[in-house]
């Protein structure tokens, strides 16, 4: 993955990640939700990275 790609990839997981604390305080199934697409967002940087990295 290359430098840049890797630094957007970190910086929407952060802002996502920190849309899932904000919104703890405010609605619990908002809360789930984001935390979900969260992971799966993380989950799909780390399959991204060995793709490129394989071809």
């Amino acid at each position: 993955m290359s430098k840049p790609l890797a630094l957007i990839y970190s910086l929407l997981s952060i802002a996502l990640m920190t849309a899932t604390a904000i919104s703890i305080s405010y609605n619990a199934w908002l809360a789930l939700g984001l935390g979900v697409v969260t992971f799966g967002f993380i989950g799909l940087g780390f399959a991204l990275k060995s793709r490129l990295k394989r071809g």
